[in-house]
């Protein structure tokens, strides 16, 4: 059995506004997902007419490429939490940088020509991931280190996740009502006051010894997928990150060409959807509460197939009922924002991680999310256009195709992550232990 660290003690949080500094970088951090998962590879389909086919494919690349970083950037993270604190926020300042910079060339490109874009779109996707990636794990790897009980735990990722739905939702509306540029002024913004806003947000606690050596190690980015029990819990997330990768890939297709929406009716959705979620946080914290995190997410992930799965019913013109349908299955994203993050920091705990190596938990854990983007988006475009869809298009059948993979799909990839979840973590058979210690 190999012998664990003394666990780093919760850090109080005793004023009302310690959450909020933490948590208030969550907002651009989320923000710029919405620009660079949703309306990029749109925009680029659409304004800048390159195949989708290609889109899907490039996407893809840059993804794989940026999930493969990050346990090297998981690794670089337990370095700078084992120097001073000052370090991790300058490091940070300076992916915030090439992130609003990054960003502003993805959508005002300086060349012309589908080939001469294409190099363009995977040049500053690269970029701009690989800073946003590193500012994400330096942010959660800070929140991790703040320790706590479950429900403290999952109040720390409430504070970061609810500003983050609540950037989500002012992309969604200034991506629409006011176009790139305004949307990136604001960005910029939001991250210069989530930056400053870490400066006073409550300090993690500094490890007991300083071990430069141990913390920059090579074993340690593997260490985490030696243990069963992330390895179980890394699979759960996996699966139901996919689930909710396809829809995000497929959303404006979908909307724009089957319900026949317009701008601002998408922007709704998307607000109603986002809104939702954060709404749902206090109640999903109470159902921790009550029944526990895995049996919370349990039950989030079956309240998201029977709200969403009436979806490829919808035809042309029915607003109304998508909108419903949009507010409800928000409801559910509350659990999946809230409660895999929360499992995560107490598994880090129970492995005598915390404050020395949960750098390298949170690699791999971003890289899960990484390639449920990649595969969103490298499966689902180019399958869609072998289905015969085309964005515009009025084809019944291909319309109809497209119905089946933004909605079936995905719930069927959640009915397989729930009955993993209660398979692995909730009564795993025959019973699993990891040195005593279940996620």
């Amino acid at each position: 059995m190999t012998p664990r660290a003394a666990p780093v003690r919760a850090v109080p949080l005793p004023h009302w506004w310690s959450g909020p500094a933490y948590g208030l970088l969550g907002l651009p951090l989320a923000f710029v997902a919405l620009p660079l998962y949703v309306v990029l590879p749109h925009y680029y389909a659409t304004e800048l007419a390159l195949p989708l086919a290609s889109v899907g494919a490039l996407l893809m690349l840059v993804r794989l490429l940026d999930a493969a970083a990050e346990p090297l950037l998981g690794r670089l993270s337990d370095r700078l939490y084992q120097g001073p604190l000052r370090a991790v926020l300058w490091v940070a300042g300076g992916s915030a940088l090439v992130q609003v910079l990054g960003l502003s060339g993805l959508f005002f490109p300086a060349v012309q020509g589908p080939q001469a874009l294409a190099a363009w779109m995977v040049a500053g996707l690269l970029v701009t991931c690989l800073a946003h990636s590193q500012l994400v794990i330096a942010h959660q790897a800070w929140g991790v280190r703040l320790g706590g009980d479950a429900l403290q735990r999952s109040r720390v990722v409430a504070w970061r996740e609810g500003p983050g739905l609540i950037g989500v939702v002012t992309a969604s509306a200034l991506s629409v009502a006011w176009g790139a540029g305004p949307m990136l002024a604001v960005f910029a913004l939001s991250l210069l006051a989530g930056w400053l806003a870490l400066w006073h947000a409550p300090r993690p606690a500094a490890p007991a010894q300083r071990d430069l050596s141990a913390a920059f190690a090579w074993a340690t980015v593997w260490q985490p997928l030696r243990q069963p029990a992330f390895r179980r819990l890394l699979a759960v997330f996996l699966c139901n990150g996919i689930a909710s990768a396809v829809p995000a890939a497929l959303m404006l297709f979908f909307a724009q060409d089957r319900l026949q929406a317009t701008q601002a009716q998408i922007a709704l959705f998307l607000v109603l959807y986002f809104v939702s979620g954060a709404l749902s946080m206090p109640g999903w914290l109470r159902a921790v509460r009550r029944w526990a995190l895995e049996r919370a997410w349990l039950g989030g992930m079956l309240l998201a197939v029977a709200c969403f799965g009436w979806t490829t019913l919808l035809g042309s013109g029915q607003i109304a009922a998508f909108a419903w349908i949009c507010a409800l299955s928000g409801i559910a994203l509350g659990a999946d924002l809230a409660l895999p993050g929360a499992l995560l920091a107490r598994l880090v705990e129970r492995q005598g991680a915390q404050g020395r190596s949960e750098g390298a938990y949170l690699g791999w854990w971003n890289l899960a999310t990484k390639l449920n983007l990649a595969l969103a988006a490298g499966a689902a475009l180019p399958l869609l256009q072998w289905l015969g869809y085309s964005p515009g298009i009025q084809d019944a059948h291909a319309l109809q195709r497209l119905a089946w993979a933004y909605a079936l799909l995905p719930c069927a990839l959640k009915l397989l992550a729930a009955g993993l979840l209660y398979r692995l973590l909730i009564h795993p058979s025959p019973p699993l232990h990891d040195q005593g210690v279940s996620p």
